[in-house]
């Protein structure tokens, strides 16, 4: 349970930094808008989703967040890493940088599948204490 318990938190602490801290910083730059724009999406997309990205991620580093928030936060970020990659694929091809999202998507398989072995090893815990 401990190592699941540190392979948890390094993940989702890689995700906390790379989708809510960043976008939090850097979001409103002329390059952040700029690529918004070059997948041919408006500005505005690029406010929301900067927003989304930091409540999610906020959703997944806090501890005491519900359950059923924490799963809506993973699921959003499993839709925004899907079609990031579709969108630069098809507006730039199959260059290494669109395989980024992939990648950053196997972080956050990592942490949803810890995260399940955690609730699973708390509720035995829990269980066999009765």
């Amino acid at each position: 349970m401990k190592t699941y318990k540190i392979i948890y938190w390094i993940s989702t602490s890689l995700l906390f930094i790379f989708q809510g801290v960043m976008p939090a910083l850097t979001g409103h730059t002329e390059m952040a808008k700029e690529g918004i724009r070059h997948l041919g999406y408006p500005e505005y997309f690029g406010t929301a989703l900067t927003v989304a990205k930091v409540i999610g991620a906020v959703a997944l580093i806090l501890p005491q967040v519900p359950r059923t928030v924490r799963e809506w936060a993973y699921a959003g970020f499993a839709f925004d890493f899907t079609f990031a990659f579709i969108s630069l694929v098809a507006v730039d091809g199959w260059m290494a940088s669109s395989f980024f999202p992939l990648v950053t998507m196997a972080v956050l398989i990592i942490s949803y599948y810890c995260y399940h072995q955690l609730r699973a090893a708390r509720a035995l815990l829990s269980v066999r204490s009765l």
